[in-house]
């Protein structure tokens, strides 16, 4: 069952029990009036009757005859039914409309005139006609001595409450099928835009265009709410799925490279080259170089795949300015002309792997190296700041572009390929990147072309309480 039907049956339900029980509340509270105005007039014409009796009978005269002289009760017999009955609940008097049939009368109706009290009663007359009957005590000295009774049809009553009764189930009839009718056009409209999203999401599954988005009719509802969120995660999917293609192809071109290199040496150790020292040398040099190149390759891209799987890293103390100094020193091995000095240098200690950390900084050294002539200048440097662990490494390079320095993150990425000493993968800065962010800090760069670069490390402090 779709939706769209199951919203049309909840809602047509719902308000078919809605309507059932205000349609019995009104009912009942309209019958139970109806029923109360009946009473009230029934016991005013029985009051009628105990007025006669008042008038023609002399309260000393009963009291020493212990007899009363009682009203015709014919004069109010036009359309109620009246009958006088003794204390002890026998008949004294009927009207001439009942036949010389009594009232059926319950069973506690004795008890009730002796006690005084009005007591009102439906009867089943026969016939399936109904009586209501209402029952009046007349005190004489003081003390009942009777009651009157007077009875009327209920035909009347009974036929408005069937009209009120038809009426209230045409209406609700009525109104449950206009509520089906609106919970049809009103599901069709609420739904309209998930129809729009399924439609689209299969154009995009068939055509595997992640480029398309879905349009949104209404932004602050729920389902424009919806439909922005699969917007945002179709523009991440399309994200992710470009960046999956880049990587293949940055992939395969980055192997293909150091691929043709040992495949071109192996022809030509196998053409002689072998046999000659000096160039056998050569070849398995170069061969040794590129097998390196792609072990590098390889395990840079599984640490990247390991931080995208939620790799973590131990927390320890680490010594910073201990782990600079022993960066600072492996990177005179590394100079190629270029001069490493150590510049600020304060002591700080922060929570994280010691072996990532000096991996970051190696990274930056290594890219400023690339990037730097013969006779520049690399500077390393640690200061503290506000409960931040500050390192620096700046070069006198040739800079970074503004076109290029937003992207310099971004895994394989290299905005010239012809400005630097030696080719990388291009992602080292990626791996630094994500070793700043897993230490919770992060890393910032600045640069002017022909001046130089700056990649500035914001690590957290280690406190006492961490």
């Amino acid at each position: 069952m779709s939706i769209r039907t199951r919203l049309i049956f909840w809602y047509t339900g719902l308000l078919a029990v809605s309507l059932l029980f205000f349609g019995a509340l009104i009912y009942s509270l309209l019958a139970s009036i109806l029923t109360t105005v009946m009473d009230d007039r029934l016991a005013s014409q029985a009051g009628g009757v105990i007025s006669l009796i008042q008038k023609e009978n002399d309260p000393g005269a009963i009291m020493l005859s212990g007899r009363m002289q009682l009203p015709s009760t014919d004069v109010f017999a036009s359309q109620y039914f009246i009958e006088i009955v003794g204390a002890d609940g026998e008949p004294v008097q009927l009207s001439q409309n009942l036949q010389g049939q009594r009232l059926p009368m319950p069973n506690k109706l004795a008890g009730d005139i002796a006690s005084g009290a009005t007591h009102a009663y439906t009867i089943d007359a026969g016939g399936g006609a109904r009586l209501r009957v209402a029952s009046v005590p007349f005190v004489v000295a003081r003390r009942p001595v009777g009651a009157v009774l007077v009875a009327q049809s209920l035909a009347d009553l009974d036929a408005g409450l069937a009209v009120v009764r038809t009426a209230l189930l045409i209406g609700a009839l009525t109104s449950l099928l206009l509520a089906a009718v609106g919970g049809v056009i009103l599901a069709r409209a609420a739904l309209r835009p998930i129809q729009v999203i399924t439609t689209t999401a299969r154009q995009i599954t068939q055509a595997q265009d992640l480029s398309q988005r879905i349009p949104v009719i209404v932004p602050n509802d729920e389902v424009g709410r919806l439909t922005s969120t699969i917007n945002d995660m179709l523009a991440r999917l399309e994200t992710l799925f470009q960046a999956q293609h880049r990587l293949v192809a940055d992939v395969s071109h980055e192997l293909r490279t150091p691929l043709t290199t040992i495949q071109g040496n192996l022809d030509l150790l196998r053409r002689g080259a072998v046999d000659d020292p000096t160039l056998r040398g050569d070849a398995l040099r170069a061969i040794g170089d590129e097998t390196a190149r792609m072990r590098r390759l390889v395990n840079d891209l599984l640490l990247l795949a390991q931080a995208d799987a939620g790799l973590k890293l131990r927390q320890q103390p680490v010594e910073l300015d201990t782990l600079l100094l022993e960066v600072y020193r492996q990177a005179q091995m590394m100079t190629q002309g270029v001069t490493v000095r150590l510049g600020a240098e304060d002591q700080a200690a922060v929570l994280g792997d010691s072996d990532r950390l000096r991996q970051l900084l190696l990274n930056l050294v290594d890219n400023a190296i690339k990037y730097t002539p013969a006779g520049g200048t690399i500077t390393l440097g640690l200061i503290r700041h506000a409960g931040w662990a500050q390192v620096t490494v700046s070069d006198t390079g040739m800079g970074i572009t503004t076109e290029d320095l937003p992207h310099i993150f971004e895994r394989f990425y290299r905005a010239d390929r012809s400005r630097g000493r030696s080719g990388g993968s291009g992602l080292g800065l990626s791996i630094a990147q994500w070793i700043a962010q897993a230490h919770g800090g992060r890393i910032e760069a600045t640069s002017q072309v022909g001046k130089g670069s700056t990649f500035t490390v914001w690590l957290p402090e280690a406190t006492d309480d961490r």
